[in-house]
């Protein structure tokens, strides 16, 4: 169990992290991981899922995670320009102690992507999220995201940006 102040914290790193990424504020929503962070969208909804055993739609450490930021900044990721508009909602959020001082924070979301490179096509983004988040320099960093998508297992979309 944590306490109520604890918990209000993971809260709003939540909803901070989803505006930031929905803002496309890129350099800001980086800095919210640690240095050893590790960024997951398995292609299965299998809980038992391993990184390392199956397919994933993305699997990046910190330096991949900025190398995909260069790109989406520099606008040669052409899957991007013009950037999607997009909006999330965040819902369900659980958090509970982990070890080595850790929290481990479980949610629900839904992205709206209004994709408008080619076609201004709708895309829904919906499944649930884990943060490993632990407290660097008295702040709270992600360092772990894994991204469950209810149809993860299903042909997707280009998924070129932050989910």
């Amino acid at each position: 169990m944590i306490s109520h102040t604890e918990y209000r914290a993971v809260v709003e790193f939540l909803h901070r992290e989803a505006l930031l990424a929905d803002e496309a504020r890129y350099a800001e929503w980086l800095a919210l991981w640690t240095d050893d962070g590790v960024y997951w969208v398995p292609a299965t909804t299998d809980p038992a899922a391993d990184p390392d055993k199956h397919l994933s739609h993305i699997y990046d450490n910190r330096g991949r995670l900025e190398t995909r930021i260069k790109l989406l900044l520099t606008g040669h990721r052409y899957s991007q320009e013009p950037a999607s508009r997009m909006r999330r909602l965040v819902s369900n959020i659980e958090a509970a102690p982990a070890e080595n001082g850790e929290l481990v924070a479980e949610s629900n979301f839904a992205l709206a992507e209004l994709a408008i490179q080619a076609k201004r096509e709708m895309h829904w983004w919906v499944g649930r999220t884990t943060h490993r988040l632990r407290r660097v320099g008295g702040e709270l960093k992600m360092c772990r995201k894994k991204v469950v998508l209810v149809n993860a297992a299903e042909p997707l979309p280009n998924l070129s940006f932050l989910i």
